[in-house]
């Protein structure tokens, strides 16, 4: 599958989207959630600075509900670099129960996505996958997003833990999907070294953040590099951090999408060259 996806945290209104009948976008990552104490000591769990329910997210969760009506996977993002897991594992019992009710009280939520950029223990990370996949089935998608370094090397990622040993695990086998931080290095170069790995094309998705794709050739650049893969691999997707400031055009947030759209599929972006 050739995913399209937005991570999706500047909650900016996805009216770009929204607006069209039909849209390539394939995935939003809702992010993020984390977890911790109140000042009276109870726990919490929250979407970036507040409760998943609080008013504020209102009109997101509208909006999440029309995206999944149009046919956009809708997944939940945990951790990242405000970090997540070194609290969710130290509590787990607690804090576990509160994503599973964030989840199962907003139906529209398809998957979730493991961003571990914090020590953790690969056990910790097997019996969370494992939790996960008893409570939601296989329907339920499992993503993970791990630096690219710790893709085209076997060693530890910035979790402490190695992604090869994970992904050969019977735990692995449950995820659908990395979601490849390709940030400084969105390159040819780079996708197939992690390919060359060991790890299927069509599981790993290459991600750039937007502020090192700010000029007209640094964009070009970037797609370029998707459509030179593109030649002789099914790519497993694209991805961009995030949504609100995707290039090449901020006011145009859906034209990131359609351009990806044409350099995944390399005859549509032979004919956009020619035009």
């Amino acid at each position: 599958m050739k995913r399209i996806i937005y991570y999706y945290q500047t909650l900016c209104g996805l009216d770009d989207i929204l607006n069209i009948e039909d849209t390539v976008v394939t995935h939003i990552h809702l992010s993020s959630i984390h977890f911790g104490q109140n000042s009276n000591k109870s726990p919490y769990i929250n979407l970036n600075d507040s409760p998943p329910d609080s008013s504020c997210f209102n009109s997101m969760w509208t909006d999440i509900a029309k995206a999944k009506k149009k046919g956009i996977n809708i997944v939940l993002m945990v951790g990242g670099a405000g970090g997540a897991f070194t609290d969710l594992f130290n509590n787990f019992d607690v804090y576990y129960e509160l994503l599973k009710k964030t989840i199962e009280d907003h139906p529209d939520i398809s998957g979730i996505d493991l961003d571990v950029e914090e020590p953790v223990t690969l056990d910790n990370i097997k019996m969370l996958i494992n939790k996960i996949r008893t409570d939601f089935g296989d329907s339920f998608s499992i993503s993970m997003a791990p630096v690219s370094y710790a893709l085209k090397n076997d060693g530890s990622g910035m979790g402490g833990f190695s992604y090869k040993e994970l992904f050969n695990s019977t735990e692995g086998k449950y995820i659908d999907y990395f979601n490849g931080q390709f940030y400084g290095d969105f390159t040819a170069e780079s996708y197939n070294a992690v390919i060359a790995n060991g790890y299927p094309a069509g599981k790993i998705v290459m991600g750039m953040v937007s502020g090192d794709f700010n000029t007209r050739e640094t964009y070009q650049n970037a797609l370029d590099q998707v459509a030179e893969i593109s030649k002789n691999t099914v790519m497993g997707g694209v991805f961009v951090w995030e949504y609100f400031d995707s290039p090449p055009e901020k006011e145009n947030h859906l034209k990131w999408a359609e351009d990806m759209h044409i350099a995944l599929n390399i005859k549509l972006f032979k004919q956009c060259i020619i035009l």
